[in-house]
């Protein structure tokens, strides 16, 4: 078994902020993946389902993201789990806004619901970055993350959102890469050319294109230009007069 953490604020006042984007991917993953309805456990909502052949418990800690670890550390006591059984969404302000990456152990660069899931259960547990960009100064970042997204935002948001879903089963089973590829299909789709293809150079055989002279009209070295051109424009009584000179 394993457990899928998205971290956030509880109640509708914080539901479209950009700290909750780790509510949001939860969210998408139990509306597409069919999972249980959501209840109230481990000091916050839980909804229980499975990702190909692995069952997955999805966590939404409901104790405000400074206390997010205490929610997460009893969930994983009472399943008696291990840190690499748990995976954390968060938002993270390092990435631009759309990136994805999957990340196992380190610092928690000063994101305080990964530093109190740090200090109940250490920081062997993997977790998937989200990116939301940054303010550009370190005195904004509060109100920043407070804020809901804005409206131009909700484009490559719902991409992000869907390709997390695609790739979910690939993340349960472990292939990060697999569901990274998935995120980057609906983030940054291939794009097709568009435009038309270059017109082969045509061969000696090739028929003419429409409107063009065909060969048996061209001047030839036995029939020359000018004498295709050329016009008598005398009238009679002229080519009479020409014929005794």
């Amino acid at each position: 078994m394993q457990i899928f953490v998205g971290l956030g604020n509880p109640g509708g006042k914080y539901a479209r902020n950009r700290h909750n984007i780790g509510f949001m991917a939860l969210d998408r993953i139990a509306e597409d993946h069919g999972f249980g309805p959501w209840r109230a456990r481990f000091q916050g909502e839980v909804s229980e389902g499975r990702l190909g052949g692995d069952k997955v418990l999805l966590l939404k800690p409901g104790t405000f993201m400074n206390l997010s670890g205490q929610a997460v550390g009893e969930a994983m006591r009472f399943f008696k789990l291990e840190p690499d059984d748990v995976t954390v969404f968060h938002d993270e302000l390092d990435l631009a806004p759309g990136k994805c990456r999957v990340k196992t152990g380190g610092g928690h660069a000063g994101h305080n619901g990964l530093r109190s899931i740090h200090a109940h259960i250490g920081e062997a547990y993997h977790r998937v970055r989200l990116g939301i960009g940054h303010p550009g100064r370190k005195d904004l970042v509060a109100a920043y993350v407070l804020h809901d997204f804005h409206k131009a935002d909700e484009d490559w948001l719902d991409d992000l959102l869907r390709g997390i879903s695609d790739g979910a089963g690939e993340l349960a089973r472990g292939e990060t890469g697999k569901f990274q590829n998935a995120v980057a299909l609906r983030v940054n789709p291939p794009r097709s050319s568009g435009g038309k293809q270059d017109k082969a150079p045509a061969s000696p055989d090739a028929a003419p294109e429409k409107g063009a002279k065909s060969a048996a009209a061209a001047p030839t070295p036995e029939r020359p230009a000018e004498a295709e051109s050329e016009r008598d424009d005398r009238s009679p009584l002229q080519k009479l007069a020409d014929k005794f000179r």
